[in-house]
């Protein structure tokens, strides 16, 4: 490793696809911690539906940005960028390896790649688009980014309300799209990094997540959901509000029976992994290693191999 230009390693890919457990394997070779990419694992007391690594996993390889803020706080890319810049360094300082391991494609790039700080939250704006949204449909709001915005649209799932309503309303504030405020921010990223992205056949990738999903009915996770409305977390949370947590309060609600929870929390995280797929094939850098396709020693092989370290 160059001391002048040090490495920060990258593990990226889908949900269920076992992106932490090569993380917390390389600790066999090198004196690494984990700096999290994962927007979700942030909250403390979410820990089933987050499918956040376990307490044996953090007592052998320190972690970073798990259990960092409450569910009721909010938190962005930007504010994950700033603050994991800090970290990185403090991992050098100790004399161990950064690795940074999650699926949070936007998180990843606003730190390595530099990030539109953004504006200040006008509410006035929001509130109006808020009201568009429900008197003439979220695809009119779309409609409007793609017309202004092309490049933001095309990124953007036309579910994710949250991150529509900020693209139209730094337009709507700045006059200027925010693929443009993107393209002038330069990146405060000062080490090399090295990627590698785990992968799968599509079917197999598939199956992996509708078994982690029963794996975390089996866990607790209907209780865990419990747990967070009985401490006074509204269910109108943006954290509660995301994947599985708001199939299981409509369940929860008697508003959806429990086989319709189950299968819409599947149907969820399948198309959760396809659009993180579809982001992160967008990435050059990255050296992609099928599991599969290689056994767990030859996919540790190839990573070491592609991170220069030595078994």
């Amino acid at each position: 490793m160059n001391d002048l230009n040090p490495n920060v390693l990258v593990i990226v890919g889908p949900t269920a696809i076992g992106k932490t457990a090569l993380g917390i394997e390389l600790s066999e070779y090198s004196d690494v911690e984990i700096v999290s990419a994962d927007s979700r694992q942030l909250y403390r007391y979410m820990d089933i539906c987050t499918a956040k690594p376990d307490n044996t996993q953090r007592l052998r390889v320190p972690h970073h940005f798990i259990d960092h803020i409450n569910p009721d706080e909010t938190y962005n890319a930007a504010q994950y960028a700033r603050e994991a810049l800090p970290v990185i360094q403090s991992i050098f300082d100790r004399g161990k390896l950064p690795v940074i391991v999650g699926g949070s494609g936007l998180y990843i790039r606003a730190l390595i790649d530099g990030f539109f700080e953004g504006v200040d939250n006008n509410e006035t704006v929001r509130d109006e688009i808020r009201k568009q949204i429900d008197s003439e449909g979220i695809v009119s709001v779309f409609e409007e980014l793609r017309q202004n915005d092309p490049e933001t649209a095309n990124r953007l799932h036309i579910g994710d309300i949250q991150r529509i309503e900020r693209a139209l309303e730094v337009f709507r504030v700045t006059g200027k799209p925010l693929s443009q405020w993107h393209k002038e921010t330069q990146s405060k990223f000062p080490w090399n990094s090295l990627w590698v992205g785990l992968d799968c056949d599509r079917t197999k990738l598939y199956q992996r997540i509708e078994m982690r999903v029963d794996q975390m009915i089996e866990q607790g996770v209907i209780g865990e959901t419990e747990m967070l409305l009985e401490r006074g977390y509204s269910e109108n949370l943006i954290s509660m509000q995301s994947l599985g947590y708001r199939e299981i309060i409509a369940y929860l609600k008697g508003t959806m029976d429990r086989d319709t929870m189950v299968r819409l929390f599947k149907q969820g995280s399948r198309n959760y992994a396809k659009r993180q797929l579809t982001w992160f094939r967008k990435n050059e850098r990255i050296r992609w290693i099928m599991t599969d396709k290689n056994s767990p020693e030859k996919i540790l092989d190839d990573t070491l191999k592609h991170f220069n370290l030595n078994k």
